[in-house]
């Protein structure tokens, strides 16, 4: 699914100079990335038990790189690690996905109405950026993962000006990349579109300052989120 880019040539013309904000982002073939990606797609399903030099020989690396790949996706919630067992996969349950939800759509638009405020120029231009590079995946077609990365950092920019630490931190916890990506792959064609518009309309609230038109977008953002992922609580 991802997107190749086509080779330098001598004779290419330059590309713009505002063509990066859709540039779709190469692959990361790191060893997280791609342990990762297998537990996303579930390729390694829930469960599953991690074994480092398994990996290692099936991704082509040491197991320094796999070791530090798991310990990363622990502190993402993604892996359990036990002193005795090694590292699972973790599995989540519809309610627990649910829950997450339930906590960003009390906390995460209160995020948004703090924010603004604080905002920088540039701040706004990385929210426009990363909100292009993102449609310019969804278009192509592109990696759910990557999509989920820059989702991340898209809400990320707002948790971190809201101007209280401590939310900023209990916010970061419920935010769950893995789970991010994981519900990513349950979006229907039109569920991911309206979640690209979302994030437009977050990016204009930002330019115009206007802290309770990000609250209000960012609340029916993160439940439009729940709908897709079929969390909704008519169907628990």
């Amino acid at each position: 699914m991802e997107i190749p880019h086509a080779p330098d040539t001598p004779d290419a013309a330059p590309a713009p100079a505002d063509s990066a904000v859709h540039d779709v982002p190469a692959r990361d073939d790191s060893a997280y990335a791609q342990v990762r990606s297998m537990i996303s797609s579930g390729e390694l399903p829930a469960g599953s038990w991690l074994r480092e030099a398994i990996l290692a020989q099936r991704i082509g690396v040491s197991r320094t790189p796999i070791r530090e790949a798991l310990n990363r996706l622990a502190a993402e919630g993604l892996v359990e690690l036990s002193r005795n067992k090694g590292a699972q996969v973790v599995s989540f349950s519809p309610e627990d996905v649910a829950g997450l939800y339930d906590v960003r759509a009390g906390f995460e638009p209160h995020a948004a109405l703090l924010s603004v405020p604080n905002l920088t120029d540039d701040d706004v231009e990385q929210l426009a950026s990363l909100s292009g590079r993102m449609e310019a995946i969804v278009e192509a077609g592109g990696d759910m993962d990557e999509l989920s990365t820059l989702n991340s950092e898209f809400h990320g920019i707002f948790m971190e000006r809201c101007g209280n630490r401590h939310f900023a931190i209990a916010l970061q916890a419920v935010m769950r990349p893995a789970v991010v990506a994981h519900t990513f792959r349950k979006y229907s064609r039109e569920a991911i579109r309206r979640s690209m518009q979302h994030h437009a309309e977050l990016v204009a609230a930002a330019e115009a300052r206007d802290g309770e038109w990000a609250e209000a977008v960012m609340r029916t953002h993160i439940l439009a989120a729940r709908n897709a992922a079929g969390a909704n609580p008519s169907t628990r």
